[in-house]
């Protein structure tokens, strides 16, 4: 097919649901092969997993730069989809499987 070519074919044992692989959390796989960094969650899309008023889809619309730009970023303000609502959260939390889902879900 057109769309493989020049690509490494990737083992089938990858794409089992028996495999060993396939066992492993989805929050192991987005550590693993996603890693969140606070520089590109700007205008990311997230699912919040107990929807709060409504509010399920939400936005990152701002990443909260330090005062001095030597210091680490921690905070993301977070704007849902249905009300336009702005929460600020630390960006740590959105790693958290328990809460949040990457993408609208």
């Amino acid at each position: 097919m057109g769309f493989k070519k020049g690509v490494a074919a990737l083992p089938a044992a990858l794409f089992s649901p028996t495999s060993p692989d396939a066992a492993r959390s989805k929050a192991t796989f987005r550590t693993a092969m996603n890693p969140l960094h606070p520089k590109k969650l700007l205008l990311t899309k997230w699912t919040a997993v107990q929807p709060a008023s409504k509010n399920k889809h939400f936005l990152v619309a701002r990443v909260i730069q330090p005062e001095p730009p030597s210091e680490v970023i921690e905070w993301v303000e977070l704007e849902a989809v249905y009300s336009s609502a702005v929460m600020r959260i630390d960006w740590r939390t959105l790693r958290d499987e328990t809460l949040w889902r990457q993408g609208w879900v």
